[in-house]
């Protein structure tokens, strides 16, 4: 439990949807929630009634992970809560597997073939998916991810060889994406719903996250960039080695800093709320903890990424948490690497390690 929670507005308490249903959140605008199989159990997709070239019917923003229970609740959505319009449109926050799982499924029309539409998504994070989803580029597992996270410290042989056989982490996932795709931009402003969205560029959790904004609503789709409970997964990738995500979060967080401090904000984990200011001023003030804490380590001695770990994650931790992990302590590592206040070398037993500058 984040214990700054109680400075957050819970509009809605603790009423969730039910599994398989929906709960209106705003005009228009539903919440669906979905399970996953992690420590992270759901995910909150959202739908949006909409009408498209005169054609009324419905836009999904997110998709949950391939499976066959979510799979089962889309498909009672489709039949039973959707007033027998079509879906328009997909679009797609960021490629990690809970958002794009089913996109090409929900695109399809789902296991009845409803319909035929277009993904919307950001040209970085369709190529980085596709990129994944040919089993390449992703911390979760497969050999990058294991030479990666060796070369900074992770010398556990069974841990390394769990992380080679998840090679089909990502496309077991995300089993298929959408051949073509629409591009959104930052500023780009959609009709959704009789309503303007802007698109809000992020960087640093993925490649080029979208969350949507609607101003006259004071709505704010956040995905992964903005979460009540939890901080936002930074990490440095092993398909960018020298990347400084954390700088390029914490930047991004100044996007919703402008926007009304009585925005509801609409979370891909945790309830919606409002308090983002708030929000995201205890999301710096972790991170500025965990950098102190980084520095602090590297004064007293050379330090690893994985060193770095027990010092920010206090529990144990299994292979699926350790990736995240370690890349979270990478970031914080690169950040102060980048601006000058570490310097890195490679030691004799080829673990990359950092040291006051």
């Amino acid at each position: 439990m984040n214990a700054l929670e109680h400075q957050l507005d819970y509009v809605f308490t603790d009423t969730l949807p039910e599994s398989g249903g929906v709960m209106e959140v705003a005009p228009g605008v539903f919440w669906v929630r979905m399970p996953l199989p992690f420590a992270l159990d759901h995910i909150n997709l959202w739908l949006m009634r909409d009408e498209i070239d005169g054609e009324r019917g419905w836009t999904v923003v997110d998709c949950g992970i391939s499976s066959e229970t979510i799979r089962a609740n889309w498909e009672r959505i489709f039949d039973t809560l959707l007033d027998g319009m079509p879906v328009l449109r997909v679009i797609v926050t960021h490629c990690h597997p809970d958002h794009l799982g089913l996109a090409d499924w929900i695109c399809q029309g789902g296991d009845k073939q409803r319909w035929n539409v277009r993904l919307w998504i950001s040209l970085g994070e369709y190529a980085m998916g596709r990129v994944m989803a040919a089993g390449d580029g992703s911390n979760a597992g497969g050999e990058r991810a294991a030479r990666h996270f060796a070369r900074h410290g992770l010398n556990d042989e069974a841990s390394l060889d769990a992380l080679k056989k998840r090679d089909s982490y990502y496309p077991s996932l995300v089993p298929s994406i959408p051949p073509e795709f629409r591009r959104l931009r930052d500023g780009d402003t959609l009709t959704i719903g009789g309503r303007a969205w802007e698109i809000v560029s992020g960087y640093g959790h993925s490649p080029e996250h979208s969350a949507l904004f609607c101003a006259d609503a004071k709505l704010l789709i956040s995905g992964d960039m903005v979460l009540p409970r939890i901080s936002t997964n930074v990490s440095v990738f092993g398909i960018e080695p020298e990347g400084n995500p954390l700088a390029l979060y914490l930047e991004s967080l100044g996007r919703y800093e402008t926007m009304p401090a009585d925005t509801l904000v609409l979370p891909s984990h945790g309830k919606p709320f409002r308090g983002m200011h708030t929000r995201i001023g205890q999301l710096r003030d972790h991170h500025k903890a965990r950098l102190a804490e980084v520095r602090e380590a590297c004064a007293t001695k050379p330090q690893s990424a994985a060193e770095i770990v027990p010092l920010m994650f206090k529990r144990k931790l299994d292979i699926h948490q350790m990736t995240f992990a370690l890349g979270e302590a990478l970031a914080h590592l690169h950040l102060l690497w980048l601006d000058g206040e570490l310097k890195r070398h490679v030691d004799d037993d080829g673990v990359v390690r950092f040291s006051p500058a």
